[in-house]
């Protein structure tokens, strides 16, 4: 199986509030050009399935891929943002001069958002969703839309990096990161891809 991991395209929020479930956060002009670029990139790349967030980002995301390779989008909520509890919805700046930002920097494992979850939770969230996916589709390609930091601890997962050190992998926004799976185990094939996706190889026709 391969596994494709795409972060949603462009949205208002994006570098400026923490989105995470917040209900209403749909792609901007740039995100909706960004998704339909994307679908354009992955159109010679064989997708067999494609799963989203059910957040409306990444269902925004998704649909031009799955329109052009005649596949349904189908929505998890495992494979949702990290539920960041009291926190989402404010603004960045506000957020990076509280303590628990700074803790959140240096000691991410050890956090836990108030009225939310942990990043173990949702890594441990994360990488289940991706083994019932492997369970379902074992010799195709799948593609899931989600979201910076989901993808960041899946990715982390399969590189067997620390959760500490988390966010030293970059995801940006309409990114693809590719993990294959073999009976010996997961191949990080590529990380935060935003050009060429022809080393995925090509579509069947």
């Amino acid at each position: 199986m391969r596994l494709l991991l795409i972060r949603h395209a462009l949205t208002p929020h994006v570098g400026n509030r923490l989105s995470g479930w917040s209900s209403g956060v749909h792609l901007s002009d740039e995100g909706r050009v960004q998704a339909a670029r994307l679908a354009e990139r992955l159109h010679d790349v064989q997708v067999d399935a494609i799963y989203s967030s059910p957040l409306d980002r990444a269902v925004e995301t998704a649909q031009p891929i799955a329109r052009d390779h005649k596949l349904r989008v189908r929505q998890r909520e495992e494979i949702g943002e990290v539920k960041y509890g009291e926190l989402e919805g404010k603004s960045l700046k506000t957020l990076a001069k509280g303590k628990m930002w700074m803790r959140l920097r240096a000691w991410p494992s050890d956090v836990r958002f108030p009225g939310g979850e942990s990043l173990r939770e949702t890594q441990a969230r994360a990488v289940a969703a991706i083994e019932r996916l492997r369970a379902e589709h074992p010799k195709q390609v799948v593609a899931v839309v989600s979201h910076g930091d989901w993808i960041r601890l899946s990715v982390a997962h399969f590189l067997g990096v620390h959760i500490d050190l988390y966010r030293r992998i970059n995801v940006d926004p309409a990114s693809v990161s590719a993990v294959l799976f073999f009976d010996f185990g997961p191949v990080v094939q590529v990380v935060n891809e935003t050009g060429d996706l022809t080393i995925l190889g090509r579509r069947s026709r």
